[in-house]
């Protein structure tokens, strides 16, 4: 079988070095960026929501959200309807963000894709998908205390 994990792995890798170094002037690392994105596209999306969509623990999701808090990127509050859950909101910054953050995963994209035809790109794409939903697919089952299958 092919590496292809070991390979992913080392895009995914060059990628954190690649977006740490472009938002070096945001004041925010690689792991963030996706957060900002999916806070400005849910306003007010749980921190469980958040952690259900990126696939990160909730812990993390905590982490990550009081420093993008303290840089002054997101605001979280209280539910108004349950007390227990906090609400997250992206801030002007955040919002000012995104076009820098959207242009740096574009140039990414087509740096690594250089020399590809367009039908090639499609079709990775559909395999990345694939992955990713097969992936997806194992942590749901992994959740639901079943992963035999």
């Amino acid at each position: 079988m092919p590496a292809f994990m070991k390979h992913l792995g080392e895009v995914w890798r060059c990628a954190n070095l690649y977006r740490t170094e472009m938002y070096e002037t945001l004041g925010i690392g690689s792991y963030q960026d996706s957060y900002i994105l999916h806070v400005c596209r849910n306003p007010g999306i749980t921190q469980e929501q958040l952690s259900k969509m990126i696939f990160i623990h909730k812990s993390n999701v905590a982490r990550q959200l009081n420093s993008l808090e303290e840089k002054g990127f997101v605001e979280r509050r209280p539910d108004p309807h349950d007390k227990r859950n906090l609400l997250v909101y992206p801030t002007e910054k955040a919002q000012s963000a995104l076009p820098v953050i959207r242009e740096v995963n574009r140039r990414w994209n087509e740096s690594i894709l250089q020399g590809f035809t367009e039908e090639e790109k499609e079709t990775i794409a559909k395999y990345i998908g694939v992955l990713a939903e097969n992936a997806k697919r194992v942590i749901e089952r992994e959740n639901d205390g079943d992963v035999s299958q």
